[in-house]
């Protein structure tokens, strides 16, 4: 009835920015060298859990690359359950992530764990990534709201779609709309796996949201020869960014070393993708 008013949509989601609702036709989030997430082609990341040398990474982003990856990721700040265990090399890290995706074409992808880190890191990665045991850490996403570079926010090992959703909103309450979210397994009864992925969140989030969706068969199974299959029902189920852990030596790993794939088979892998992306309608 107002002048100037052309129509009117109820949004009776909580998530009012997250909801596909705000944008029924879709978030695509750009990089400057041209990938689009959240289009019709699916992304892969990968690289080691963590950053432990410059020979480690650099030998990973060539053979990833290689295989057809997009972007490389890296952990420069490591949070571990135990105080004990190798907790990153820091700005080292993200030096070294930044050379290496610079000569091989590469995004950079790593994780930010506390508000201090985030005016470090804007130089050297591409995409923030919020992990798991920050996706309600309410004051770091109310920061990472403020800049204009993409966030992936991981979903916690207990939290629901909705609080998922809910956390993405903080992100975008603040302006910056370019959020991807992430499944990388939840807690549940099983104790064969490390987590259990939840494929199902997938097409879920695709109903309830506009923004892209990833997936993490690495961090979701914790095993190995789990990660491929996952990965594969990941893409079939809808996956827009499938994240992938490699490493040369896993067995000599500083972390997650029993769910790194070895580079041949991280090649592999990208081979079976390709299959399957065209029965779905999306490319690799």
């Amino acid at each position: 009835m107002l002048a100037g008013v052309e129509h009117v949509h109820r949004i009776s989601a909580p998530y009012k920015l997250a909801g596909r609702s705000f944008r029924p036709q879709g978030t695509l989030v750009n990089f400057p060298n041209g990938i689009k997430i959240g289009a019709d082609q699916v992304v892969v990341m990968a690289g080691p859990c963590s950053v432990e040398s410059r020979e480690q990474l650099f030998t990973v982003a060539e053979q990833v690359s290689k295989a057809g990856a997009r972007a490389l990721r890296g952990g420069a700040f490591k949070p571990r359950t135990s105080p004990y265990s190798f907790q990153g090399l820091g700005l080292e890290a993200l030096k070294l992530l930044r050379e290496a995706g610079d000569r091989f074409g590469l995004l950079v992808i790593s994780e930010v764990m506390e508000i201090s880190q985030i005016a470090m890191m804007l130089p050297y990665v591409d995409i923030l990534q919020v992990g798991a045991r920050n996706m309600q850490n309410f004051n770091l996403l109310r920061e990472l709201g403020k800049i204009k570079k993409p966030i992936m926010l991981k979903r916690g090992i207990a939290a629901t779609l909705e609080e998922l959703l809910l956390s993405a909103e903080y992100i975008m309450s603040g302006g910056n709309y370019d959020v991807i979210l992430c499944e990388r397994g939840i807690r549940t009864f099983e104790t064969y796996t490390r987590n259990t992925l939840d494929i199902s969140a997938i097409p879920i989030i695709h109903k309830l949201s506009h923004l892209p969706m990833a997936s993490d068969p690495s961090h979701g199974t914790g095993l190995r020869d789990k990660v491929p299959p996952m990965a594969r029902a990941s893409l079939a189920a809808g996956a827009d960014v499938l994240l992938i852990e490699v490493h040369p030596d896993p067995d000599k790993a500083l972390s997650d070393g029993a769910q790194s794939l070895y580079p041949d088979q991280f090649a592999q892998l990208m081979d079976e993708l390709r299959m399957i992306a065209p029965a779905v309608g999306r490319k690799l």
